[in-house]
């Protein structure tokens, strides 16, 4: 379990460009950070940084004592594109994705449940909506849980509905002790600090 994820006096810079610098920023057990800004402002790196993806320019990322290595286990990353393949079928790419988040293969149906999947799980991905390849993409939290949710325009394909649906999902990922860093530029569905990036 990450106690909390630090960042000290954080820089950024992508393709020669200075993104941000100076950024703290303190996540606890229980909370969600929507980060806001205007588009390129960094809150995508961001997102890859804290995951292991990017290295800083300056400044520190922690996870309250666990090692970064060991913390990085306890991550998911859903980016804004959904990272499915499309030739497989939903059934076997969440197969795929859980048993490479370490999810057990009984996951699979009980996750697709709470998204309502089951009737989609033989379909080739690339027959889903893109509301239903998100849900798709979504599942995987669910699959294999892990403390930390870093998400990137999580609810952009979804109607009405579904964000309300992912909304309560995401209420009882933090009841349980879970933390969600969300770059948006819709306001998430349900309570949330709001910390803008910007240069």
């Amino acid at each position: 379990m990450i106690p909390e994820v630090s960042i000290q006096s954080l820089a950024l810079s992508r393709g020669g460009r200075q993104l941000f610098t100076r950024l703290i920023l303190k996540i606890v057990p229980g909370e969600a950070v929507a980060l806001i800004g205007r588009n390129g402002s960094g809150k995508t790196s961001l997102l890859r940084a804290i995951a292991g993806l990017i290295t800083p320019d300056e400044g520190d990322i922690s996870f309250g004592g666990v090692e970064p290595a060991e913390a990085r286990e306890a991550i998911h990353l859903l980016g804004h594109l959904d990272g499915l393949k499309s030739s497989r079928t939903a059934r076997d790419e969440l197969s795929f994705w859980t048993g490479f988040s370490g999810g057990s293969p009984g996951a699979v149906e009980a996750c697709a449940g709470q998204l309502d999947l089951g009737p989609l799980l033989d379909l080739e991905v690339r027959r889903l909506s893109a509301g239903q390849r998100r849900r798709l993409a979504l599942a995987r939290l669910l699959a294999a849980p892990r403390p930390l949710w870093l998400l990137d325009e999580p609810l952009s394909p979804l109607d009405a509905e579904w964000r309300g649906r992912f909304g309560e999902i995401m209420v009882d990922h933090l009841r349980g002790g879970g933390m969600i860093l969300a770059a948006v530029h819709d306001p998430l569905p349900l309570a949330a600090r709001t910390v803008e990036i910007s240069r």
